[in-house]
Parts: C-alpha cells; structure tokens; sequence
C-alpha cells in the first residue's frame, strides 16, 4: 500500500463487562487484559504512522482525555473530545467532519485484540481500494465456532480478489442459526471495524442520519482547541440522536463491501474471553499477581496486589480489584453487568 489511511479510534465507552477492573476512569480499553500494554497502546501500534498510515484520530469522552494523552506516549496522534456519549455513528461524524473528503478513515474500536497483524493489513490493503471505488467498506472476522454473541455478516456477490458485495447483516442469532451458518459458510463475525473515503460516509450520513451529520459538523465548527486536544461543542452535540453506525448508516446503505480476515481477532467482550486468550499453566488456569492454586483447573485469576488462594475449583473467575471481588463461574461471564450496577 502507499496511500496514506488515517486511523481514527474510537476511545469510548466504561467496559462494564469486565467488571470490577474496568469502570470509570479505567475503562477496558486502558488496561492490560492480554498483554503487557493496554488494548489501547497495541490498537496505535497497529497502524504507526509512516507510509501508510497518518497520525491517528482518538475519540474519546473528557473523563478519559489524560488517561488517553498518558498512553499516546508520543505517538502521532490528534484528540476529538465527544461532550457527551452519543454513539458510534455520532463519534464518526465527527472524524468525518474532521478530515478531507479524499481522505481514508480506518474506523477501529480501542478494545479489542488482533493476533495476526500480517492479515490486518493484508485486509486493509484490499478494504482501502474497495473504498477508493467509493464503497464502505466493512472487517468481517471468519467464524471458528457457532458463536451467538456476535452479529453476522453474510457475503454477496464477490467483487474481484478485494473481498464481497454485503448481501444482509444478521442480528446476533440463537445457536441453531449460528451453527447453521457456519457450516453453510459465507458469514462473518460484524467486528465494527471500517474503512471508507470520509467524504462518501458524509454522503451516506446525509441520507440515512442527517440529523446526527448536522449536529457533528456544528458541533466542529463551534469546538475549539485546548493544547492537543480539540472539544467537540457541547451545546450544538447534544442535538445528536444517539445511534450506532451499524444502525444509522450500514445496515441502510447500498454500496457496503465486506472484507473476510482470519487475523486471530477478539473483542475481548466477557472475563470468559480474556481466560480464553491468557497464558495458562498445565492446568488451564491463568493467574495474574499473587496466587495460590490447588486442585483446580480452567480458572482465571487476577489479584490485582491481594493474596489469593484457591482450592478445589474449576472453570471458575476470581477478579479483585481494590475492595471489590468478582467470584463466578466463567460459563457466567455475561452476567457481570449486574454486579457492576449493584457495586458501582
């Protein structure tokens, strides 16, 4: 590739899910769950400045602006910061609003994790000349298991080698579905990452969310610029409908393309997701910190600068984090959310 992509990352967001780690300040995507360095610090370091890519644009909410500038660490990177939370689809029109018409928008969330990062590009590649034929283009994560979790996409009709014209998008399905499209082939896991020419997105947004549009562009037009950071005015944003781009514009769109990639991707979306992708011993625990382990198998375990010992358990998730402990069975991962609401 020798055109230049600006990535533009999306910073938003609590991570409740991973509870009672990640919660205000310390959000899911400034914490180290499968790595040395935040989900945050690798998202920039898969796309470094240079030839291909541009400085990166980070989206993110004014509670999260030092801990954003702290882990940017000199990196190329601009700051966008949203008044308040209203979406994906607002967060983009944001960047839109931001950028030159010509200019490539790699949209990425801030949490996840890719393993492969020769097929990311590889993908990017063929995504960025989708979009120069002005498509927007969408990541499609080859499915390895009939996962109910994710939304699905289903492949059209092939254009070139690049990847495929989207036939439908699928909402997240009951598991005879899943199964059933995994065998039939043709279907991707939905990752939310995008690449598209910000002027054609516009183009998109003033037909399927003009409102959203509207109050973005007024939104740069009032902002104004502290030190590295740029606000976002919060008067003219919060006329917004709240929306995600899935909703506001793809799923509505025409000229979608999908790029299949296999690249050892995770959304790292419950504590069940995190045991999956850590280290483990023998025994297929993962314990982070000081622990003790005895007759147990299949459990993570994060001390988080406590001691902790188990005895006799499996599959289990002891998560601590100050005064606050998370005891469940990783099976029950999705629940974690009320615990959060409960705890705070």
């Amino acid at each position: 590739m020798t055109v230049s992509i600006q990535p533009v990352v999306l910073c938003g967001g609590a991570g409740t899910r991973l509870w009672p780690e990640s919660r205000g300040i310390r959000a899911k995507q400034f914490l180290a769950l499968a790595g040395d360095t935040s989900l945050f610090s690798q998202t920039l370091d898969r796309t470094p400045a240079g030839t291909t890519f541009g400085e990166a644009l980070v989206l993110c909410g004014a509670a999260h602006v030092e801990q954003v500038r702290d882990q940017i660490d000199g990196r190329a990177a601009r700051l966008i910061v949203e008044p308040a939370p209203r979406g994906t689809a607002a967060a983009i029109a944001l960047a839109v609003a931001s950028a030159d018409a010509d200019a490539l928008l790699l949209v990425m969330p801030s949490d996840h994790v890719i393993a492969d990062l020769a097929a990311f590009h590889a993908a990017i590649a063929k995504a960025a000349a989708l979009a120069a034929d002005d498509r927007i283009v969408t990541f499609g994560i080859t499915p390895d298991h009939p996962e109910t979790g994710f939304g699905y996409i289903a492949s059209g009709p092939p254009l070139g080698e690049l990847g495929f014209a989207v036939e439908r998008f699928i909402e997240k399905p009951p598991l005879a579905d899943a199964e059933a499209m995994l065998a039939a082939g043709g279907y991707s896991w939905n990752a939310g990452i995008f690449l598209f020419r910000a002027g054609r997105m516009r183009g998109a947004m003033q037909q399927h969310c003009p409102a959203i549009l509207a109050a973005a562009e007024q939104a740069v037009t009032d902002g104004r610029l502290e030190g590295d950071a740029f606000y976002a005015d919060a008067a003219a944003f919060a006329a917004a409908p709240t929306d995600s781009i899935d909703y506001a514009v793809i799923e509505k769109e025409e000229r979608v393309a999908v790029v299949p990639v296999a690249m050892g991707w995770s959304d790292l979306g419950s504590w069940q997701a995190v045991h999956a992708l850590a280290n483990k011993d023998a025994a297929g625990n993962a314990p982070s910190g000081d622990v003790f382990l005895a007759d147990s198998h299949g459990n993570l375990i994060r001390a988080n600068g406590k001691k902790v010992s188990v005895i006799g358990m499996n599959d289990v998730a002891v998560i601590v984090d100050g005064d606050d402990i998370l005891i469940m069975p990783l099976s029950r991962s999705q629940d974690v959310r009320a615990a959060a609401k409960a705890r705070g």
